[in-house]
């Protein structure tokens, strides 16, 4: 599969169609209903939103009129979904803040009558609190290596790897302490195999997941507006280079929470977004802004937004267990979701920290199926269930959901912890299955998930704790690890990798009394098990000198001998050559 660059414009590809009312072929044949995004009813739409058709081709939706209350009536571009089963009308102009958007169809639309709707343009704002500014600070060590002194990620330390553990390297995205922040993999010795800084941007989220079915690297960088981030999605390959950028839809901001590929060459983002809203209802003040939390699913080939929901409209601020603010001008982040799923029904879980709670919503009506948790559950919790606070709400292939369970900031228990909790959807009962915490009683204020792997075992970042910890299913420890102190890490992975770097080995060589010491370094490199040092009078009389064992992210290798030039050679694990660097004349030493 070839991918594009996928920061390009929604309307890259579709063609202008001109007039005031957009008219489309009449194949009127008894289609089912469409659902449309933003779905009818929504209150705080953005200025640069489109209308996002859902549930056939355009030649089947008929004729669509899209007119604001203050803007008039809107033409723009077709935008055709890459899976056949959608199309997107992108206005040629931005909606006014706070006018209704009346749109009228010849079709059956969900949430609709007679295939007419409305929804409302809220007055969006900026945010006001400044990004955070991670200071290069803190009492952890720092790797340095003298292949790369471009590169100093802080040092990690891995305390238990026992026979158990599941295949694969570990996936972390430090930041906050000293040292430079930005994704990296692990071994199980803690060894850095692959790390790239993102200066000025911190990494969130960093993991493998499959995109064309083919494994890659993402992860979402951007800026940090104390809990939330305004950034982008990035996509690596196997050879570390980058085959895709991602945005969030519709004008908004891309938050650092979730950045999810499906199956389907889809994402899911969040976003947050704040608009002016009174808040009286609430018992807030008049002049105040909400902050709405919005789930996109974006078409990865063209940009087009697949799905949209709003906290705000949906999910009531009396549900909130934070407090409205009481001054002119303040913010209300009553929401503040943190996970999003589609699950196996193609329908939505997603995490809400500042409710307490975990909601399923459908997919076409953006409707509440159901809360787990919080002030208004449609369970009945059992014993040990109650959650505070949490992160990464995954539905399980058994039908169950793991959730990281801060119970913090405020604390509401004496450490963090990973329950497994088994809903009855006709008696509306929840039941906790195990629950898990970390030996040392960690609780983590923010951050943190936890992941079930091919093995059955459950892999656990601790957030703002900076401990990952993967536990066997009996609730065993087989692997525990911590990045340096000062640094937190939002989420941590375990995965298989395979990574072959598009870019040479980095090698280093200094002579001085009769001997020749040389280290080398692949950035990513995950196969090679030996390094040959090779020497000579020159390039094309090289012979071996001596070689070792792959010692981490960078080798060394001592040779009593005086060579003119020097060079390595990769081995795998068969013996087979990998790459032969290109040969240097060694450094004079002292």
């Amino acid at each position: 599969m070839r991918v594009r660059n996928l920061s390009l414009a929604l309307g890259a590809t579709a063609a202008l169609l001109g007039g005031t009312t957009l008219v489309l072929s009449q194949a009127q044949a008894q289609t089912p209903a469409f659902s449309v995004y933003p779905v009818p009813g929504t209150l705080t739409a953005g200025e640069k939103t489109t209308f996002s058709f859902r549930g056939g081709t355009a030649s089947s939706l008929g004729t669509i009129t899209v007119r604001g209350s203050e803007s008039g009536t809107h033409t723009g571009k077709l935008l055709a979904h890459s899976d056949g089963n959608g199309v997107s009308f992108v206005p040629s102009k931005p909606f006014e803040p706070n006018e209704t958007v009346t749109v009228t169809t010849d079709r059956d639309i969900v949430g609709a009558t007679d295939g007419d709707f409305k929804i409302s343009i809220g007055d969006l704002t900026t945010r006001k609190a400044r990004p955070v500014e991670l200071p290069n600070v803190g009492r952890g060590n720092v790797q340095t290596f003298a292949t790369r002194p471009d590169l100093e990620p802080p040092s990690v330390t891995v305390t238990t790897a026992k026979p158990g553990r599941a295949p694969g390297l570990v996936f972390l995205a430090p930041k906050a302490g000293r040292g430079q922040d930005g994704p990296m993999i692990i071994n199980d010795k803690g060894q850095t195999v692959w790390f790239k800084a993102t200066p000025g941007k911190i990494p969130a989220d960093f993991r493998v997941q499959q995109l064309g079915g083919k494994p890659v690297l993402t992860w979402w960088e951007g800026q940090l507006f104390v809990g939330d981030g305004d950034g982008v999605g990035q996509v690596y390959d196997t050879n570390y280079k980058r085959v895709a950028t991602v945005t969030a839809g519709n004008g908004y901001s891309f938050d650092l929470h979730e950045f999810t590929l499906t199956p389907q060459n889809t994402a899911i983002v969040l976003s947050y977004e704040r608009f002016k809203r009174d808040l009286r209802p609430w018992g807030g003040p008049r002049d105040a802004r909400i902050v709405d939390n919005i789930v996109q699913e974006i078409d990865l080939r063209t940009g087009a937004v697949l799905f949209e929901w709003h906290s705000f409209g949906n999910v009531s601020p009396n549900e909130s267990n934070v407090q409205p603010p009481t001054g002119r001008g303040f913010e209300w982040e009553y929401f503040h979701v943190n996970s999003a799923e589609v699950t196996p029904d193609g329908n939505f879980l997603i995490s809400a920290r500042n409710t307490s709670g975990v909601y399923k919503i459908d997919r076409r009506t953006g409707k509440i199926l159901w809360r787990l948790g919080g002030k208004k559950s449609d369970f009945k919790l059992g014993k040990g269930v109650r959650f505070d606070w949490q992160h990464s709400a995954r539905q399980q292939a058994d039908g169950t959901i793991n959730i990281y369970d801060n119970s913090a900031a405020p604390p509401t228990r004496k450490s963090s912890r990973v329950i497994n909790v088994r809903l009855d959807e006709q008696a509306k009962t929840a039941t906790l299955t195990r629950a898990f915490k970390h030996p040392l009683g960690l609780l983590s204020a923010s951050q943190g998930n936890v992941e079930t792997l091919p093995n059955g075992n459950l892999f656990v970042g601790w957030g703002s704790q900076r401990w990952f910890t993967e536990f066997d299913p009996q609730g065993n420890v087989v692997f525990d690890g911590r990045i340096a102190r000062g640094n937190d890490n939002y989420r941590a992975f375990r995965y298989p990798w395979v990574g072959t770097p598009a870019t040479p080995p980095k090698v280093v060589a200094t002579a001085a009394g009769g001997k020749v010491t040389a280290r080398v370094s692949w950035n990513g490199a995950t196969e090679v098990a030996r390094w040959e040092l090779l020497g000579g009078a020159n390039p094309n009389a090289l012979t071996p000198l001596g070689s070792a064992n792959t010692g981490g992210f960078e080798t060394a290798v001592t040779a009593t001998a005086k060579p003119a030039v020097v060079a390595f050679r990769a081995y795998d694990a068969a013996g087979k050559v990998l790459t032969t660097t290109t040969p240097l004349k060694p450094a004079s030493g002292s």
